[in-house]
């Protein structure tokens, strides 16, 4: 029943024209009949709960069926949520100001939370740490973070009231990234997100994503950044993509090699999430959000609803998705 409902949201909700836009563009791309390509997504979206962004992404259309059974969708990941994380308790990783409070420890930076009450600290917070983040307590991707540095000529009032009237309130200390990470592209904090998950007193950790930055200060897929994988031993495998389904073996702007690309500290990060993974067992199944700064890694945020995130089947020889190495641990498809 539960699968039934989603699917029929996804059809009310369902963005037409974008899905015909993209089944256009894969025509063009690979030769096949456009409404042939349609159908084909209605398939998967009914037999797979694969969205027309999961079909394009994954390359359902060069996929043959046992393949595609492989592949975790966001249909089949909305599953594995509700199934092993408590949606009473998603507010604490939701209000980021509430996150930062529970797993401070992890943080490793300095913070604080905005009111209209609180110039002064705000002045004082800024001229110790130089260089800060501001954040709203309860948006996602990217939205409405920006980066200020201090200067003897700013209007510390003027800034102050019109990041409490934008609610971007949480307020912390700029991260400063290790400079291997630097080399890649300096401009945001380059994150890894990493996904863990707890059971019986245990945490996995399952893998990694290394964002990276693309011409903005925040290196979220959803405002205009990249991503591509890390190994368990914390070598970059394959190319970076973009929401745009580009290719990146190189960064466009820094020019550094992007294949090959040894993540520093990787061992730590993952220690760090399997440890964090056991402060809320009732949400068991998160993705942190990990920077690794120049002292280690540290957690930026964590999600209670990870996104989806594979290995574009092109860029590898074995055509096979995440659900094999999740049932090995979660035994759920």
């Amino acid at each position: 029943m539960g699968k039934i409902k989603y699917l029929f949201k996804r059809i009310l909700k369902m963005d037409y024209k974008n899905m015909f836009k993209i089944a256009k563009a894969i025509s063009k791309k690979t030769k096949k009949n456009t409404l042939l390509i349609v159908l084909d997504m209605i398939r998967c979206g009914i037999k797979y709960q694969a969205g027309y962004y999961d079909y394009q992404e994954f390359e359902f259309y060069n996929l043959n069926k046992e393949e595609r059974k492989t592949y975790l969708t966001r249909g089949k990941n909305n599953e594995i949520v509700k199934k092993f994380n408590d949606r009473t308790s998603f507010h604490k990783f939701e209000d980021k100001a509430e996150f930062n409070s529970i797993f401070n420890k992890y943080l490793k930076r300095n913070w604080m939370v905005l009111d209209d009450k609180n110039l002064a600290d705000f002045e004082n917070f800024l001229k110790d740490n130089k260089a800060i983040i501001v954040k709203p307590i309860d948006d996602e991707g990217g939205n409405g973070v920006e980066k200020f540095v201090y200067s003897d000529d700013l209007n510390y009032k003027e800034l102050y009231d019109k990041l409490v009237s934008n609610g971007q309130l949480l307020i912390e200390e700029c991260i400063k990234q290790h400079e291997d990470m630097n080399v890649l592209y300096d401009k945001s904090v380059n994150t890894m997100r990493m996904f863990t998950f707890y059971k019986n007193g245990e945490s996995f950790f399952l893998q990694a994503v290394l964002k990276i930055g693309n011409g903005g200060v925040v290196d979220n897929f959803s405002s205009g950044g990249m991503y591509t994988y890390v190994s368990d031993l914390g070598d970059v495998y394959v190319e970076a993509i973009d929401k745009d389904d580009n290719i990146y073996p190189t960064h466009p702007i820094s020019n550094h090699k992007i294949v090959g690309f040894k993540v520093p500290m990787f061992k730590e990060a993952v220690e760090l999430v399997k440890e964090a993974a056991k402060v809320i067992p009732e949400v068991a199944y998160v993705g942190w959000d990990v920077a690794i700064s120049e002292n280690g890694p540290v957690i930026v945020e964590g999600n209670c609803f990870p996104g989806v995130f594979q290995v574009k089947p092109s860029l590898v020889d074995k055509k096979e998705g995440l659900i094999p190495k999740y049932n090995e641990i979660m035994r759920i498809f």
